[in-house]
């Protein structure tokens, strides 16, 4: 394929700004004028060229302590990290700074975006969820602290989001409870303990009718697996949870299920002979 004159210009044209934007950088990287770097860094951030401007703020942040410039470079670099999507290195930063600085001119900033990093960092439910809990206590310290600002709102709802999860860790484990059943102990109870927890933490979570149907389940299945001796009071435990969930849950997506376990219940203790 022929390149015309007027592309081949072009190219040429691109190729020598490349270079001489490349020159220039490398230049400045060589540099021992720490206030040029400082202009240089401020330009690229402009520019959006944040590897160049972490470069040379990098070296710079350390050498700006104690000075006018140290919070903005700081400030600057955690930006240039959290624009670069390195947001494990820009929470590092921006918690450095608000530690620094508690009143620093970029302090409600560098909170919320530390939380923020940190709330992109929590891990699968599945998995241990220290940095969530980690995010969620930056995050109630932001809106603590900074209540009318206008990421307030945002950050509460990355703290629901991260409360859910927490939420839903609860349910697979009361989950895998119910499953194992008598396995090496009652794990029928502990079903029930770990989302009576749940609700008690978690009281407007979406799951919450998930945990008070499977303290229900919990308690029926306890109650079929039982020796003819506590039968008649686990049953009428049933009975209760059953009211339990109808009371909250009138019209309740597990009402048809709900409905079985309490007839069953019900059917039972009325032919219990101390009932």
């Amino acid at each position: 394929m022929r390149i015309n004159t007027t592309s081949k210009l072009i190219l040429l044209f691109a190729l020598a700004i490349l270079l001489g934007s490349c020159g220039e950088y490398n230049k400045i990287l060589k540099s021992t004028d720490r206030d040029l770097k400082y202009t240089y860094a401020k330009k690229y951030f402009e520019e959006k060229k944040y590897s160049r401007s972490i470069a040379l703020l990098e070296e710079l942040v350390s050498f700006y302590k104690g000075t006018a410039q140290a919070e903005e470079s700081l400030y600057l670099l955690g930006q240039s990290y959290y624009n670069s999507k390195d947001y494990l290195s820009s929470t590092q930063i921006f918690t450095t700074y608000y530690n620094t600085y508690p009143n620093g001119e970029y302090a409600e900033p560098s909170l919320y975006y530390a939380a923020y990093g940190m709330y992109l960092d929590s891990p699968d439910p599945r998995l241990d969820q220290t940095k969530t809990y980690k995010a969620i206590t930056e995050f109630q310290r932001y809106i603590e602290l900074y209540p009318q600002t206008e990421r307030a709102d945002q950050a509460k709802t990355y703290l629901f989001e991260l409360q859910e999860k927490l939420a839903y860790k609860q349910l697979l484990a009361a989950e895998l409870y119910l499953k194992l059943g008598n396995y090496m102990g009652n794990n029928y109870e502990s079903s029930v303990i770990t989302s009576r927890e749940a609700l008690k933490d978690y009281p407007y979570s979406k799951y919450a009718e998930d945990f008070q149907m499977l303290i229900l389940r919990a308690r029926y299945e306890l109650a079929e697996n039982s020796i003819r001796g506590v039968k008649p009071m686990r049953y009428r435990a049933v009975i209760d949870e059953y009211y339990n969930y109808k009371n909250s849950y009138p019209s309740g997506k597990f009402t048809k299920e709900a409905d079985k376990y309490f007839n069953k219940a019900q059917d039972i203790v009325d032919k219990l002979p101390d009932s």
